[in-house]
């Protein structure tokens, strides 16, 4: 027995014009087509317009063909029409099980050798590219050629990649190259569904190394710089160093601290980046090997959920350089978010970390978006996600926030303050 070839692929491509989705719809309609499938693209101002149907009977196809053709026609529009058989609808239902990634690219701009080159990675790690949607802004013709124009694209990929280890190399390698940052993640309902942003504070939501400030003030700057070294080169761990620097404080009056918490510049993009998690319902908080002090003074500055950082013991106005409590080490940090992960009631996949240094790797690690910010090679090439180019504020790209949607979060807040 014959396949009945009862399903039509219309491709429809030109300049859009109001009411066509009506029209083709209408002209379906009275051939009793069911739409299985659509999609719908709009690119200055050029249309591309996809529309999967089956028709109620299979011999009306020519007449559909001829008549939604020719009211196209009659508009400006061609339409390409393609029969489709069971067994190649039933592929492309099968393929619905495979699994998705979301690839979301950050760069300077983005030029066509950089699509080539995630374009060919995709396709030699067994990917396909089922959609793309740029979640930046449209340039004016002024800012065309401006150097520091920040653009971010996603895409939506299928398949099961051969490697996912060798999935990433060949990513940090072409983004080296390439000059991009890259998140590369599965597209799982926790993905959509993140509740909690952890950041470091040192370096990542601030731009200063508090420490490293005091110790200045101090006149302690080189000694403190010492400690640091012989940490880096692994002849003290971190609890050690942070005990051996804070030490170097002792008689710094608690003033110093005070200003230095009142004066810290926060990192591009953090203001921005902190009002939308809040509008968007995000909880936020700082898990830090710095200063409980100055935590304190951000949360009350920013609004943050929570703050834990280390304490110095400060008596009659004076530093004493000791610590008071557990020391925020590396362990520390990957502790408190899977503490703050169960008093939230949200699973560590819902969970986001930001840092920049190697005590943030076990965090970053355990949480379900670990992202390295402007971190060193090691950091980096250890996260599984990086931003080095960007501020803050682009991990709300790689949350699928378009600035549209982001404009839209922040125009109340904006318009009080000018209101104000």
């Amino acid at each position: 027995m014959a396949e009945k070839h009862d399903i039509v692929l219309v491709n429809i491509t030109g300049v859009d014009k109001p009411g066509l989705m009506a029209m083709v719809a209408s002209t379906l309609a009275g051939y009793q087509a069911a739409v299985l499938d659509l999609g719908q693209a709009i690119i200055h101002d050029t249309l591309a317009l996809g529309l999967l149907v089956r028709v109620a009977d299979a011999a009306a196809i020519p007449a559909l063909e001829a008549d939604l053709g020719a009211l196209l026609r009659a508009e400006g529009v061609p339409a390409t029409f393609q029969t489709i058989s069971h067994q190649r609808y039933s592929d492309w239902v099968a393929a619905q099980g495979k699994t998705r990634y979301v690839l979301t690219l950050l760069a300077r701009g983005v030029y066509a050798e950089q699509l080539a080159v995630i374009a060919t990675i995709m396709r030699d790690h067994g990917l396909n590219i089922e959609t793309v949607r740029r979640l930046t802004g449209r340039l004016p013709v002024g800012r065309l050629d401006s150097p520091d124009q920040q653009t971010s694209i996603e895409f939506i990929l299928r398949g099961t990649p051969t490697s996912e280890v060798a999935l990433k190399s060949a990513l940090l390698e072409a983004s080296a190259a390439a000059q991009f940052d890259f998140s590369l993640q599965r597209d799982s309902v926790y993905r959509r569904n993140r509740r909690l942003v952890a950041f470091d504070m040192d370096s990542t939501l601030i731009d200063a190394e508090v420490i490293d400030e005091l110790a200045r003030l101090h006149g302690k700057g080189a000694e403190v710089a010492a400690i640091t070294e012989r940490a880096m080169r692994g002849e003290l761990d971190f609890k050690a160093s942070f005990r051996a620097r804070a030490a170097l404080l002792a008689g710094l009056p608690e003033r110093a601290l005070a200003e230095v918490a009142r004066t810290v510049e926060l990192n591009e993009g953090a203001d921005r980046l902190l009002r939308a998690l809040q509008r968007f319902g995000y909880r936020t908080a700082v898990l830090s090997g710095g200063f409980q002090y100055v935590g304190d003074v951000l949360r009350e500055r920013l609004g943050l959920d929570y703050v834990f950082a280390n304490r110095l013991v400060i008596e009659n106005g004076v530093m004493t350089g000791a610590v008071d409590g557990e020391i925020v080490d590396a362990e520390r940090k990957a502790s408190l978010l899977r503490e703050l992960a169960v008093r939230e009631g949200i699973t560590l996949e819902q969970t986001i970390a930001i840092g920049d240094g190697a005590n943030d790797l076990l965090m970053l690690d355990a949480a379900g978006l670990g992202i390295a910010f402007h971190a060193k090679p090691l950091v980096r090439a250890s996260a599984s996600h990086a931003i080095s180019d960007f501020g803050l504020d682009a991990l709300l790209y790689l949350l699928g926030f378009s600035d549209a949607d982001i404009e839209e979060a922040l125009a109340p807040l904006d318009d009080q303050v000018e209101s104000g």
